[in-house]
């Protein structure tokens, strides 16, 4: 039988009673200090409100007929024109006033504002692409003047080594135009879900190789030539120059004090690259590494982590924050990657608020040379120095040797120049020693991705079983770079500073999500901070991962207990792995656990965990997709003083420098304003536990 008008009115009234309740339920366990669990209510909130939103689409399927009066309407937009968003009490004064009920004149206001939203989306949309539009001819326009550039000697076209500065000039404003295309496409793909497709017919993502079907070659024959010819001229110089940096030793390179890593001398390589690939910027500061490791993996299997751009994010997922191919100018070779010459953007960052993220656009190219050896060199896609790049790579990248067994010898060379004056002082150290983006980094996290890789083919270290082991591990991949881009503000991540919300001490940003399924629908916020502590970074970690003592500093637990109930080796080093803990004691029937992933290696050590319902867990340990579960993770993370390391033996103090985070889901609705009193509350938590964890340390409770 079908639902009267009536009938169907209060359906939806209490179906938005019902989700007010549940977020008034949300801010009271935070404000009343229960020993409920915070994030198992937020599990909750999550699960309801997509009840609600289904409840919704089916109310959506039967159309309500109810039109108001015109005299109605236009007192409802005289209203609105003074008060969009009315309160309770004035929704009600004007309902009775209209003769409509409050939850009507409500729905009213709400459809009203969503009308004006779209419009002005739709007129933003317009303006964007023809902003697209005049781009591309510009562009195009470009492309004819390169084609028919000369030398100004001969008259004949310019060789790879002798590029004119007209051509320059031309080449760097094509760069800085396709840049340009790229955000304005992406604005548009983020207003209106519709992808705009640039001019080149390989878009951001295509993969390098390609099969011969059909179809392939006509996409390849139709892309424009524009820029390759000076790609493929760069990429060879970079390439000659990685080679030879990676086989020179002193006095180019100068061991530093751990006696792995070596830092570039800058005077002899100005000496021994006379004709480098342009000018030193020198508003820019300069960070140049190189080390070498041996890693459990073959060779091939490296280089196909790395030009595969998704692989690449992941084996590095604490330091790069997106990344996306902006165009491939060769495929290489025949079911290889030799040859392959890849544009690409990227976001790199180290988690903590203090230091900025980089973003560069670079060229990637794959070479294999004699002896099987293999070779990837980056480098900025510039032709000429631009006074207000904050960041430019040089010829970076490694070399690959393979080994006996499987095993590769690994040479990476790290050289960047970039803006180091919105670094904070705290972290300067850390920076110029190479811990935060130096080759030694970038090598420390291959190692401890590639063993926890090695580590799901030994079956005693499965949660059950072997599908069920790689879902967790997947998830507890996904939670370290969430975690990671909302520490560093990354803007791919879309995480956006709270204007005012910032201290001297904690960084408070937000995010956004109306759609992706692996985050909480609506509003998250993230604070962090980071702090010195005058302790070394090894007995602050092992303090933070002690179950025995964690009550004591973590706020949200509420002094419950916290046991073991299953992990995960990844790597030969003790303490590092993957586990679920569970909350309370054993046999309490516990619903809440926490995901909770610990890395250690040479440069610094993280520690982070999101609570996740029970259930959720069974489910993707018995085969459902990790991509699906919400995640709000929290942790830390300690790097070494290095600034008190160079310090000389009377002034030096042992200490160490920890990040710590939190991401709190605050409301269901994206578009809502964030209230005053959640920021206290989130910037209250994070400084609170701050001061646990300094007191303890004080007290001496660590000796």
């Amino acid at each position: 039988m079908d639902m009267t008008e009536e009938q169907e009115q209060q359906l939806q009234q209490n179906v938005i009673l019902n989700e007010s309740t549940m977020m008034d339920q949300l801010f009271d366990s935070i404000l009343d200090g229960t020993d409920r669990f915070p994030n198992t209510l937020r599990t909750d909130v999550i699960m309801i409100t997509s009840d609600i939103a289904e409840d919704s689409q089916n109310l959506g399927k039967r159309k309500i007929n109810h039109r108001h009066t015109t005299e109605q309407i236009q007192r409802l937009e005289e209203f609105f024109q003074e008060f969009p968003h009315p309160d309770d009490k004035q929704r009600k004064e004007l309902g009775q006033e209209l003769c409509l009920d409050p939850m009507q004149v409500k729905f009213w206001f709400q459809n009203k504002r969503t009308q004006i939203r779209n419009q002005l989306e739709r007129e933003e949309n317009q303006r964007l692409k023809e902003e697209n539009e005049l781009l591309l001819s510009d562009n195009l326009k470009l492309k004819e003047a390169l084609n028919s550039a000369c030398c100004p000697n001969c008259g004949g076209l310019p060789s790879l080594g002798e590029i004119s500065i007209d051509e320059q000039q031309l080449l760097a404003e094509n760069s800085r135009l396709r840049d340009q295309i790229e955000r304005v496409t992406a604005m548009v793909a983020k207003r209106t879900g519709a992808q705009l497709i640039p001019f080149q017919s390989a878009g951001v993502g295509a993969q390098p190789r390609s099969d011969s079907g059909s179809g392939s070659g006509s996409s390849k024959k139709n892309r424009p030539e524009f820029g390759k010819s000076a790609a493929i001229a760069l990429a060879e110089l970079a390439m000659e120059e990685l080679l030879t940096l990676a086989k020179l030793g002193e006095p180019m390179w100068v061991v530093g004090r751990d006696g792995l890593t070596e830092a570039l001398n800058q005077a002899e390589y100005a000496r021994a690259f006379k004709n480098g690939l342009g000018p030193k910027n020198v508003n820019l500061s300069t960070e140049a590494t190189r080390a070498t490791a041996i890693v459990a993996v073959p060779a091939e299997t490296l280089v196909d982590m790395f030009m595969d751009v998704d692989k690449w994010i992941a084996l590095f997922s604490s330091i790069v924050t997106g990344a996306a191919i902006v165009e491939v100018f060769s495929d290489g070779a025949a079911g290889s990657y030799d040859g392959t010459l890849q544009l690409i953007t990227a976001e790199l960052q180290v988690p903590t608020p203090l230091v900025p993220v980089r973003e560069g656009l670079f060229l990637r190219h794959c070479k294999q040379h004699e002896g099987g050896v293999w070779a990837v060199v980056d480098v900025s896609f510039e032709v000429r120095q631009n006074p207000m790049a904050k960041f430019r790579r040089r010829p970076s990248g490694f070399i690959i040797h393979q080994m006996p067994n499987d095993c590769s010898k690994v040479i990476w060379v790290e050289h960047v120049e970039v803006d180091g004056g919105e670094v904070h002082d705290m972290y300067k150290g850390v920076v110029k020693s190479g811990l935060a983006f130096g080759a030694k980094r970038w090598l420390a996290r291959m190692e401890r991705q590639c063993e926890k890789l090695a580590s799901l083919s030994n079956s005693t270290a499965y949660i059950g079983n072997a599908e069920g082991t790689k879902n967790i591990l997947k998830l507890s991949e996904r939670m370290v770079m969430s975690f990671c881009s909302g520490v560093s503000g990354s803007l791919i991540h879309q995480w956006t500073e709270v204007t005012g919300a910032a201290t001297n001490e904690v960084m408070i940003r937000s995010r956004k999500n109306n759609g992706d399924p692996g985050r909480p629908a609506g509003t998250v916020l993230g604070a962090s901070t980071s702090i010195w502590l005058p302790i070394t970074p090894k007995r602050v970690f092992d303090f933070l991962s002690n179950l025995a003592t964690r009550n004591q500093w973590d706020i949200l637990l509420h002094g419950a207990m916290v046991y073991e109930a299953a992990t995960v080796l990844n790597s030969q080093e003790e303490g590092n792995c993957v586990s679920l803990l569970a909350v309370g004691l054993p046999g309490q029937g516990n619903t809440t656990m926490i995901l909770q992933e610990i890395c250690s290696d040479s440069t610094c050590t993280y520690m982070i965990y999101a609570p996740v319902d029970t259930a959720i867990i069974n489910a993707v340990l018995s085969g459902g997709d990790p991509n699906f579960v919400a995640l709000l993770p929290s942790g830390f993370v300690i790097f070494p003083d290095e600034n008190s390391s160079m310090q000389n033996d009377e002034a030096k103090r042992e200490g160490c420098l920890l990040t710590v985070a939190f991401q709190i889901f605050i409301d269901s609705a994206p578009d809502s304003r964030i209230p005053a009193g959640t920021i206290d509350i989130v910037n209250s938590l994070l400084s609170c536990t701050c001061s646990r964890i300094r007191a303890i340390i004080s007290s001496n409770n660590l000796q």
